[in-house]
């Protein structure tokens, strides 16, 4: 896997770089095995002077890399492949830090299948695993996101859908988990939703999802047509998330999202607020294209 130590949009989403210099695409790919199909913001370096962040990709043969870590600092990034301790995951799709467990992550498939890591250094190693709830029929999953509000959690994830015939499903439920590990759900709610852009047969309208600190639901939409492209891409403002005291989750989605931008020749897969900014870092899977990041100021209250 190949990366380019010119991150500058990522350590600009995570304050490390003047304002402005996060306006373009960065490179951090250069093939169908180093895109970006999720992100979660790790924190930073001992030193203070750089940050890391967790990369899922979605390899599927033994042995390709399935976690990387990308330690970013004013004049470089370096990238560290995780290993992986227990079974091996078939096309991760997303990842997400279980708030108020460090080094705790949920890293979620295609088909499905949510893994618990602990993450320890270079290693991730996974305490359980078990399918979401409440799957579908043709369900393919792209997305994961946390709620936590008052010692309670919530998790989201959607139905990526397929073109003007499929809408994508967007689910919630409470998330708490066993004694062993094992992540256990409440109550499964769900919407359909549409993106407002892309449009096209060829559209995933829900590539990832964020939760911004007061609660919007932001949607990242894709349009792949194959894996030398062309692709299209947009982050929409789709909603609000709530978890009450209780522990109870509700979803309401706009009647008309909110296109924030839009993104061609790019498929955004990753979608991440940074805790406390109003930065977003996106990040894109291009296939045979490689990957790229880029930080954009969606995730304002």
């Amino acid at each position: 896997m190949t990366w380019f130590t010119a991150t500058t949009a990522l350590l600009a989403a995570l304050g490390g770089t003047p304002a402005g210099a996060a306006d373009a695409w960065q490179k951090v790919g250069d093939d169908s095995r180093s895109g970006v199909s999720g992100l979660a913001y790790e924190g930073r370096t001992a030193d203070g002077d750089g940050v890391n962040a967790l990369v899922v990709h979605d390899n599927k043969r033994s042995g390709q890399p399935r976690l990387s870590r990308v330690t970013t600092t004013e004049t470089s990034a370096v990238v560290t492949p995780l290993a992986w301790d227990g079974a091996e995951p078939v096309d991760l799709e997303a990842v997400e830090a279980v708030p108020g467990l460090p080094g705790e992550y949920l890293a979620l498939t295609g088909r499905g299948i949510l893994y618990r890591l602990k993450v320890d250094g270079t290693t991730a190693t996974v305490v359980d695993y078990t399918p979401l709830p409440a799957i579908g029929e043709g369900d393919d999953f792209e997305s994961f996101a946390l709620v936590a509000r008052d010692g309670k959690l919530a998790a989201l994830w959607a139905d990526r859908g397929a073109g003007a015939g499929r809408p994508a499903t967007l689910y919630a439920a409470p998330l708490t988990f066993a004694p062993w590990g094992q992540p256990l759900f409440g109550a499964v709610s769900q919407r359909g939703y549409r993106s407002a852009h892309p449009a096209g047969d060829a559209t995933r309208h829900i590539s990832d999802i964020a939760v911004t600190d007061s609660g919007r639901i932001l949607v990242g939409s894709a349009s792949d047509a194959g894996d030398d492209g062309p692709f299209d891409s947009a982050v929409s403002d789709a909603g609000r998330v709530t978890l009450s005291a209780a522990g109870r989750v509700r979803i309401t989605l706009a009647a008309s999202p909110t296109v924030l931008g839009t993104f061609p020749g790019y498929k955004i897969e990753a979608v991440e607020c940074l805790p406390g900014s109003a930065d977003a870092v996106v990040g894109t899977d291009d296939e045979n294209l490689g990957g790229y990041v880029r930080t954009l100021p969606y995730c304002t209250t």
